[in-house]
């Protein structure tokens, strides 16, 4: 059985109040870290940015709000489009404000992507190898 999923996906990207523009977001899903999901939004081949998502509240993002600090996610939907918001705050800009992109996504889409995931490791199955975590944090990695 595969222990990696990995699927590129074309998403909205807006930022700075600008219109939305197409860019990749290359999702992967390893056994070995079985609660994440990272995420690589790129554009024109140069890595937009890079960010390590929670697979449970990915997926519950899908039916409902979720999220209280620098990532949020809500289903959106766009007439005949149903859609995944994902929201990234960043840095506190000079007027109090914090820094923030929106990325929508396709549900249907993150949806094959999360089933895939669980085929892999069921949700509650998932294990976390405390020696190995150990061993690579006092390693320095």
């Amino acid at each position: 059985m595969n222990s990696f999923v990995h699927k590129t996906l074309v998403v909205q990207l807006q930022a700075g109040g600008a219109e939305r523009c197409p860019v990749l977001a290359h999702l992967s899903y390893q056994e070995v870290d079985p609660f994440a999901v990272t995420a690589v939004f790129s554009h024109d081949g140069r890595v937009l940015a890079r960010w390590r998502l929670d697979r449970e509240m990915l997926a519950d993002g899908l039916g409902r709000p979720v999220g209280v600090g620098d990532v949020r996610m809500r289903p959106a939907s766009t007439g005949m489009w149903e859609e995944l918001r994902i929201e990234f705050l960043g840095d506190a800009r000079p007027d109090g404000d914090r820094q923030r992109a929106v990325v929508f996504a396709w549900a249907p889409a993150i949806a094959a992507f999360l089933r895939e995931t669980r085929e892999i490791v069921p949700p509650g199955r998932e294990e976390v190898r405390v020696d190995d975590f150990l061993q690579e944090v006092i390693a320095g990695g």
